[in-house]
């Protein structure tokens, strides 16, 4: 019988990057996620790639950020670039023992180190531009991810199976009819100018002109459901305000508000963790412009997790994210930072799209 990770490898190396015979393909993940990246690499080598496991182990970047000094903080491997610039894909593995081992470390040093970092988040981002690379962002359960998810670890499992669409017989089949029905979503919105969003504590308006909407079916993240663009860089006007937690780099911030003026935040307060928030909108200068503004559509995933992978593609949601933005949307924007910080908008939410009302409540009007 096929194994949870037998089936998920298949999902990503066949749905998700299309692996061919003879492609380079980097695997990354904590060693706690050994039976994927096993599975992976088998699978990989069945098929005729030539996989490359880069294994790390529990609270690794703990000590990093706890012991290296600024030159170390700023220095990239001649390897890494390399790797950024040759290898054809990447499937990075979300798993780790201890999600919170970030949670008391300098943040000025993960900022620096973010900065030093954006040139290979910017080879990467440009090559997968031209069809040149391709990535995917899959999770894989531990105890820990349960319990910021406030489940048992069966129920965690459950979760991930099924928000996945594991649970079916054919799942490459079931993400392909999640990409018919936004297919719908991006022809709605395309050639549109305008978005205004408006809801609890928000008035938000942004200039999509000229932007491309990407379907999210699969083919980064898994699981996925989405719906997203890149806005103009000095567009972003008003406030808006996020309501669901969110942890990045292990740190976990409440209740954040954003206020825009020519598509710059010029005050970020949070409920829990402002300080942690505005030094990462301090990190570079690209940091406090608007990256990516989405849709989350998975009605599979119900609730926060407080896993970026799983949050922002919660049904009847929307996202935006500070920092660097996509260039196969038309994004410009660079940063070391990319941040996506979740709304609900299924309580009387809504969104104008050059001045009429086409998303109401957490559903699209069509």
């Amino acid at each position: 019988m096929i194994t949870y990770e037998e089936k998920l490898a298949k999902l990503l190396c066949d749905y998700s990057l299309k692996v061919k015979k003879g492609d380079v393909v980097e695997i990354r993940g904590e060693s706690c996620a050994e039976p994927l990246i096993r599975a992976c690499y088998v699978y990989l080598l069945k098929i005729g790639a030539y996989p490359i496991v880069k294994m790390s182990f529990p609270e690794q970047m703990y000590y990093f950020y706890k012991y290296a000094e600024k030159e170390q903080l700023d220095f990239i491997p001649e390897v890494s670039k390399t790797a950024a610039e040759t290898i054809d894909a990447l499937i990075v593995i979300d798993s780790e023992t201890n999600t919170r081992q970030l949670t008391n470390v300098d943040s000025k040093k993960v900022a620096i180190n973010r900065k030093a970092t954006r040139i290979l988040k910017d080879i990467m981002f440009e090559r997968e531009a031209k069809g040149e690379f391709k990535w995917v962002l899959a999770p894989y359960p531990t105890p820990s991810m349960a319990q910021d998810a406030e489940m048992s670890f069966e129920e965690y499992k459950e979760f991930v199976f099924n928000a996945c669409k594991l649970n079916y017989d054919d799942p490459v089949k079931e993400w392909q009819k999640v990409s018919e029905f936004q297919d719908k979503i991006v022809d709605l919105l395309t050639g549109k100018k305008e978005l205004v969003i408006k809801g609890f504590k928000t008035e938000l308006k942004l200039n999509v002109d000229g932007r491309k909407w990407i379907n999210c079916n699969g083919n980064h993240n898994m699981p996925d459901g989405e719906v997203f663009t890149s806005p103009v860089e000095d567009s972003a006007d008003g406030v808006i305000f996020f309501d669901v937690p969110t942890a990045f780099m292990g740190v976990e911030v409440q209740d954040i508000e954003l206020h825009f003026e020519k598509g710059k935040v010029v005050k970020a307060t949070a409920k829990k963790g402002e300080e942690f928030l505005n030094r990462m909108l301090e990190s570079d200068e690209g940091a406090k412009y608007v990256g990516e503004i989405a849709f989350g559509l998975n009605d599979d995933i119900v609730k926060p997790s407080k896993n970026i992978l799983f949050d922002e593609k919660i049904g009847k949601t929307m996202h935006l994210a500070v920092g660097s933005s996509y260039p196969e949307a038309g994004g410009k924007n660079k940063s070391g930072l990319h941040w996506d910080l979740i709304k609900r908008m299924n309580n009387g939410g809504e969104v104008y799209v050059d001045g009429e009302l086409v998303y109401k409540d957490g559903k699209f009007l069509i």
